[in-house]
């Protein structure tokens, strides 16, 4: 069901600093503690926690994803099945939602064709985590809106960046080009 985890672990690598050529040096260490906003001012969308539904029916797969994207600094919510990631998506909205299609009873296709049709979480998008790699399936992805496509066996190091490339990706208006680059491209996207 809901896991929020608000500490991430204090000695993982937390986000890359910056780039020296080819390599990421990585900030480590205890998170920096955001500012708050005081008399009630709003928070604004670059300091705003993002919250990220995992839903998967195998519990490593949630557990990698979350303690890499708590690592990175987001909150995420767990679904062990499609029924019950369709309930938390409905009500926490989150800001993006990785989907394993694989799952017993509501698979992941019908999860998101289940998310498309409802108006109440219509623009959330999805990135489909999977162990189908043929390019059926990635044509399916796309046509059911997803904005990513990780095959798995995937390196859950990195899923922190490539959630945090997406949502910064959609916010500058390139919600279609990830669309169309699940077909593109045969590797992990996106």
């Amino acid at each position: 069901m809901k896991a929020e985890v608000s500490h991430p672990i204090r000695s993982a690598p937390r986000r890359p600093a910056r780039r020296a050529g080819n390599r990421s040096q990585w900030r480590s260490g205890a998170p920096r503690r955001r500012r708050t906003q005081s008399q009630g001012a709003a928070q604004s969308a670059a300091n705003a926690t993002r919250r990220v539904l995992v839903i998967d029916d195998e519990q490593s797969i949630r557990a990698l994803c979350r303690v890499n994207l708590v690592a990175s600094g987001f909150n995420v919510l767990e679904a062990e099945d499609g029924v019950t990631g369709l309930e938390l998506a409905r009500k926490e909205q989150p800001d993006l939602v990785l989907l394993d299609v694989m799952m017993p009873g509501l698979d992941g296709w019908d999860v998101a064709r289940k998310l498309a049709a409802d108006p109440k979480t219509r623009d959330i998008p999805i990135v489909f985590l999977t162990a189908r790699a043929d390019a059926a399936d990635r044509r399916q992805g796309e046509h059911l809106g997803g904005v990513g496509y990780i095959v798995k066996p995937f390196d859950p190091v990195g899923i922190g960046d490539l959630v945090d490339d997406v949502l910064s990706r959609i916010e500058g208006g390139e919600r279609d080009e990830l669309r169309r680059s699940i077909t593109e491209r045969p590797e992990e996207q996106p």
